[in-house]
C-alpha cells in the first residue's frame, strides 16, 4: 500500500496527540512517593538493653517494623550460644521480618596489604553467615582507616571496593559504602559517591545517614545527584541544634522529628530520584538505652512514618 506524504503526517500528528495526552494523565497521576519507602530497624537503637538477638527481633517484629539490620557481632553472638542460621532465618521469616543490612567492620579500604587481606576474608565471612539469614546487603564503613591513619587516594579505594563487591557477588551480598562524617577518610558524601562510581561495578551503591552527612559537612541536596536505585538502605535520625557540628558524636543523635535535620528536603529529594530505600533507624542515643526496648523501637517507628508522612503531605 502506498501512503502519501500528507497521510503519513496526518497519522503522525494523530500519534503524537495521543502519546501527548498519555503522557499528560500520566503527569497528573500521584505518585505514591511515601509508599515507596519501608521500615527498618538497626539495632544499634537498643543495644544499652543488652539484649539477645532472637530477643530483639521479637521486638522489632512487635514493633510494627518490615525490616532488621543487626549488627554482625550479634549474630556471631548467637553463634557462639549454639544457635542455628537455619533456626535464625526461619525465626525472622515467621515474624515477618526481612534482613535489609547489617553492620560489619571489615578492613577492606586500608593501604595495609596484609590488613586489607585479612578484610577481605572477614568480609567473605560475614557474608556468607547473613546470605544463610536472607540479608542481602552488608555495610562497607571506611573502618581502619577513620581516625589518625592519612587520607586514602580515592582511586584504590575504589579499586578496592571493586574487590569487595568481587567478594560479595560471589555469595550473593551487596557491600554498601558507607559515609562516615567523622572518618579521615568518606566523609563526605562526595567523595564516598566518588569510590561507588569509580569502583566501575553493576553493584556498587551507597548508604547515606542522616546523621553522617550532616556531621561530615556535605550539604544534603547532594543526595539529588544519586540513583535512587544506587540506594537500598538509608539510616535515618535527627541530630539537635546543640552540640554544634564540630562537636556532634553518635551519642546525640535523637528520635526523626526531634532534632533540626532538614527531613522534609531529605526524604523529597531521594524520593525523587526514584529511590525505594528501606529507612532504617539507627540511633546511640544513651537516654533511649535506659528505657524499655519495645517502647524506643515503637516510638521509632511512629516518629519515622510521622516524619514521612510529613514530608508528603
Amino acid at each position: 500500500m502506498t501512503v502519501s506524504r500528507r497521510d503519513f503526517l496526518a497519522a503522525s500528528l494523530a500519534t503524537g496527540a495521543v502519546a501527548t495526552t498519555q503522557m499528560e494523565v500520566v503527569a497528573d497521576t500521584p505518585k505514591p512517593l511515601q509508599s515507596q519507602f519501608s521500615y527498618c530497624f538497626n539495632t544499634s537503637t537498643i543495644r544499652g538493653q543488652k539484649l539477645k538477638l532472637v530477643d530483639e527481633i521479637e521486638i522489632v517484629s512487635k514493633a510494627g517494623y518490615t525490616g532488621i539490620e543487626p549488627w554482625m557481632r550479634e549474630i556471631e553472638a548467637y553463634i557462639k550460644d549454639g544457635g542455628s542460621l537455619k533456626d535464625l532465618k526461619k525465626r525472622l521469616d515467621d515474624h515477618g521480618l526481612q534482613v535489609e543490612s547489617a553492620i560489619g567492620f571489615a578492613q577492606w579500604i586500608v593501604d595495609d596489604e596484609e590488613k586489607r587481606k585479612a578484610g577481605l576474608e572477614q568480609a567473605k565471612h560475614d557474608m556468607d553467615l547473613l546470605a544463610q539469614i536472607g540479608g542481602t546487603h552488608i555495610a562497607a564503613p571506611p573502618v581502619g582507616a577513620h581516625r589518625g591513619s592519612g587520607s586514602v587516594d580515592l582511586f584504590q579505594a575504589a579499586e578496592r571496593y571493586r574487590a569487595l563487591l568481587e567478594v560479595g557477588a560471589k555469595i550473593g551480598v551487596i557491600p554498601q559504602v558507607e559515609v562516615w562524617g567523622f572518618s579521615d577518610n568518606l566523609s563526605r558524601l562526595g567523595e564516598s559517591v566518588f569510590v561507588a562510581i569509580e569502583a566501575g561495578h553493576p553493584d556498587a551503591c551507597l548508604l547515606p545517614d542522616v546523621y553522617h552527612v550532616f556531621k561530615g559537612g556535605s550539604d544534603f541536596a547532594g543526595l539529588g545527584m544519586v540513583a535512587g536505585s544506587a540506594i537500598h538502605c538509608f539510616h535515618v535520625n535527627d541530630y539537635p541544634a546543640d552540640p554544634p557540628r564540630d562537636t556532634i558524636a553518635d551519642k546525640d543523635r535523637v528520635y526523626p522529628g526531634d532534632g533540626i535535620a532538614p527531613l522534609d528536603d531529605i526524604l523529597q529529594t531521594i524520593a525523587a530520584t526514584g529511590c525505594r530505600a528501606a529507612l532504617s533507624l539507627e540511633l546511640f542515643n544513651p537516654g533511649y538505652w535506659e528505657q524499655d526496648a519495645f517502647e524506643v523501637a515503637k516510638t521509632g517507628l511512629e516518629k519515622t512514618k510521622d516524619a514521612v508522612a510529613k514530608a508528603f503531605s
